[in-house]
């Protein structure tokens, strides 16, 4: 299906949306650098949001390398490359998770997603768009690094949650990502979240040190202390069961700092969505 036809489906199925209804809260979940456990952030906050009330739609958008569903032991049949192609709608791709989150599959090893054209992004926020959805939250898993999609996705979305570590790289990459959406996306608002550190002094001095170097070179923007996630060797052992740690091991330390951190975030206030944020679709409530 070339793309004139997809988007002419897409516009087909498109409806105003329901007087009364709200925008979605979109949440990126991000990083400098691969391996600090940003999927897994994502996954267990997730479900930590979804106990707590929240209808909760989660886009692997790690296009290329999928592990959203291999962390929940998932096998989708299709994913959001059927949909940029043209090939499927969102309501044939999305599948249901635990506690009854939506996950949005990316696919695995197709590294043509990472790259997709003017046309292509058109066609995934149009599909966004028309998406007709119950969920209140979205949390997109993003790549890491800076390259046109991380970067895509993190200005798409409303607010931005960058993960890193107490590593050196971990926190020259977050810096580096950050710098990037500042200085050439205008992004002012960031939050960060310090995964798999010992306490809470290890964290603060994380945080210290991106908050110093971003006042210090990049002025303007603003950089929230989220919270952390302890290490647990649970994690790795959930990881390795293929299920969320906050399903099979709810009273360890890092299932309760989840907990914490979704009760955080629910705290806070949604971010304005005016600016430069693109609305990924209309949720469509109150329908008689």
């Amino acid at each position: 299906m070339d793309q004139a036809q997809s988007l002419r489906r897409v516009a087909a199925r498109r409806r105003a949306p329901a007087a009364g209804g709200r925008g979605l809260r979109t949440i990126a979940i991000t990083s400098g650098k691969g391996g600090v456990g940003k999927t897994n952030v994502v996954v267990n906050l997730a479900l930590e949001l979804a106990a707590q009330g929240r209808k909760v739609l989660l886009i692997d958008a790690d296009l290329g390398l999928a592990n959203v569903d291999v962390l929940l032991g998932l096998a989708p049949r299709y994913s959001i490359n059927d949909v940029i192609h043209g090939d499927k709608s969102l309501e044939e791709v999305v599948v249901e998770g635990p506690r009854g989150i939506q996950i949005l599959p990316a696919a695995s090893g197709v590294s043509e997603l990472t790259s997709m054209s003017r046309d292509e992004k058109l066609m995934i926020l149009q599909e966004l768009d028309a998406f007709q959805t119950d969920a209140d939250t979205v949390l997109i898993d993003t790549a890491a690094g800076i390259s046109d999609m991380v970067l895509y996705f993190n200005t798409a979305a409303q607010e931005r949650v960058v993960v890193a570590t107490s590593e050196p790289t971990s926190l020259t990459d977050a810096y580096a990502l950050i710098k990037v959406l500042h200085t050439q996306h205008q992004e002012r608002h960031f939050k960060l979240l310090v995964n798999n550190v010992t306490d809470a002094r290890e964290t603060k001095e994380v945080y210290r040190k991106l908050a110093v170097a971003a006042d210090h070179f990049l002025g303007g923007l603003s950089l929230d202390y989220l919270g952390y996630i302890p290490a647990d060797p649970l994690v790795n052992k959930a990881v390795m069961q293929q299920k969320a740690l906050v399903e099979v091991y709810p009273a360890s330390p890092a299932a309760k700092a989840f907990r914490e951190l979704a009760r955080t975030i629910l705290q806070m206030p949604p971010a304005d969505a005016s600016g430069n944020i693109k609305f990924f679709w209309r949720r469509l409530v109150n329908i008689s």
